[in-house]
């Protein structure tokens, strides 16, 4: 069965992203952004990595935030600098809350990126088919970390964070 590409309509993705960012307003969370980066996303590349970065998009942390249908932009400060951020919409792949991680994650944007290194054309092989979004799991906090070549491995690692536990600010007066 072939579907005319004409009858789908609109990509459903900014609608849904509007929507999970004002669900996380009305609730009083803090909307957060995960960004495939690359040349078409303009947000301060010291922030990147691997390609990723997670922008915070509550009114609180944007100036002139727009969730249009084909690109998102705002004003937001990044170590107390005023930076122009524009993000192509399809270039967003999830949209959470802080304070519970409930939101919804997208697939990433299709074919390869001029920030990630580019196989030759002859061993490229068809993408395997998707059994749907999976988030990775987080890292595991007490795995140690790799020596550090500079030291030769005498230092000891620093403490594992206790897991769980979430920071706290203590008020001393």
């Amino acid at each position: 069965m072939s579907v005319d590409h004409d009858s789908q309509g609109t990509s459903t993705r900014p609608y849904l992203i509007r929507a999970l960012h004002d669900w996380c307003i009305d609730n009083g969370f803090t909307p957060l952004l995960a960004v495939h980066v690359d040349s078409s996303v303009r947000v301060p590349m010291e922030f990147v990595k691997n390609n990723e970065i997670v922008l915070n998009v509550s009114f609180d942390a944007t100036s002139g935030l727009r969730l249009g249908n084909d690109v998102i932009d705002f004003k937001a400060r990044f170590g107390g600098v005023a930076r122009d951020i524009v993000v192509p919409i399809d270039h967003v792949i999830a949209i959470y809350a802080r304070e519970n991680g409930q939101g919804m994650a997208f697939p990433m944007p299709e074919g390869p990126t001029d920030l990630e290194p580019q196989a030759p054309a002859e061993t490229l092989e068809p993408p395997a088919p998707s059994a749907g979004l999976r988030l990775a799991p987080a890292p595991a906090t007490t795995a140690e970390p790799p020596a550090d070549p500079d030291t030769g491995g005498d230092e000891p690692p620093p403490a594992a964070p206790p897991a769980g536990a979430r920071p706290s600010l203590k008020r001393i007066k």
